[in-house]
């Protein structure tokens, strides 16, 4: 467990008990941060994740106050997925899971959707670069995706 400045912050290894309370704050995550989505395919998007075993991935949540407020996915040195609850935007979580996960995982990498301004500034601001650009997601959907790296 880590801890943030704040007492009631703490990050913990995803189990499954916290299941449900993930794919909730995946599902608000997304509503209020990828309005460049269409619906059909959030829908399609929302059945594979409610499919994904998070446990084959090292995952991390991040409880404020005993609610999980967000959480960071890896595979290798990359992060799979950093999802923040609306209600916790903007406090610093997301820049404490990615301190953690660098520190702890050795983690350098990155994909972002390229109209999700929001999530391309914040991994800019944490030191990442674009390094290659990809016209479609891993889906085959329309949604450029720009692979970054930490810078050296």
């Amino acid at each position: 467990m880590i801890r943030n400045t704040d007492p009631e912050c703490n990050i913990v290894a995803y189990t499954k008990a916290q299941r449900n309370s993930l794919l909730k704050v995946w599902e608000e995550s997304v509503l209020a941060t990828h309005d460049f989505l269409k619906q059909k395919d959030f829908e399609i998007i929302r059945e594979l994740v409610h499919g994904l075993d998070f446990l084959e991935f090292d995952v991390y949540c991040v409880f404020q106050e005993d609610e999980l407020a967000g959480f960071i996915g890896l595979s290798e040195q990359k992060i799979e997925m950093l999802f923040i609850s609306p209600k916790f935007l903007g406090k610093g979580l997301g820049k404490l899971l990615i301190d953690y996960v660098v520190t702890k995982h050795h983690v350098s990498q990155v994909d972002v959707n390229e109209q999700n301004s929001r999530a391309l500034n914040f991994y800019r601001k944490y030191g990442f670069e674009v390094y290659k650009r990809m016209e479609t997601d891993e889906l085959g959907f329309d949604y450029p995706i720009l692979k970054m790296k930490i810078k050296s």
